[in-house]
């Protein structure tokens, strides 16, 4: 599978799944954060990793396509997730899928205050989002839970999984075929 990590930071994600695909490329709109990606990439010499600076809400859209697309803990941080899904749902093959991990509905605390993101997601509006962008079948799970916060009692802050396909998928895709999708990769 060819696969794109949007939001990528320093690639942690991608360094755990790079063995089972292909290619992958790791976008991110920092520059600061692909510097130390590409330091990362050449000190493990990994040859099917690809840093790109993107901003999917002001650049135009690489010319690639991807089997799948993923993201973890982005979203909150981007304001405009419609455009983003709108993006997004340009750059799969078919079916193409987009895994989108990240907050959980929660109360806020998460970020604090002064964050000026989104504080979480609730699973019925991001699907329509992602319905509004054009992918089938969103799917959700809680695949973890973020402690955070000392003491011997840290919150836990649950940490949601949706899967669509750009297209439909043959048989559908529920959370048990979502689920298996991903375990070669997890």
């Amino acid at each position: 599978m060819r696969a794109l990590e949007y939001g990528c930071g320093t690639g942690l994600l991608s360094f755990a799944l790079h063995a089972q695909l292909a290619q992958l490329a790791l976008a991110d709109s920092s520059q600061g954060m692909l510097s130390v990606l590409d330091e990362k990439i050449a000190v493990q010499r990994i040859g099917n990793l690809h840093p790109m600076r993107l901003d999917l809400l002001t650049d135009p859209l690489p010319p690639q396509r991807y089997d799948l697309i993923y993201t973890l803990m982005t979203f909150h941080h981007v304001r405009d997730t419609d455009t983003l899904l709108r993006s997004l749902y340009r750059l799969p093959a078919s079916p193409g899928y987009l895994c989108v991990a990240d907050l959980d509905s929660e109360n806020g605390s998460f970020q604090g205050q002064r964050f000026d993101g989104h504080k979480s997601f609730d699973r019925g509006v991001l699907a329509t989002k992602a319905a509004a962008a054009g992918f089938r079948e969103p799917v959700f799970t809680t695949v973890f839970t973020m402690p955070r916060g000392g003491g011997s009692t840290p919150t836990e802050y649950p940490i949601l999984l949706m899967v669509a396909c750009k297209q439909c998928c043959p048989g559908g895709l529920d959370a048990d075929r979502a689920a298996a999708l991903l375990t070669p990769y997890s």
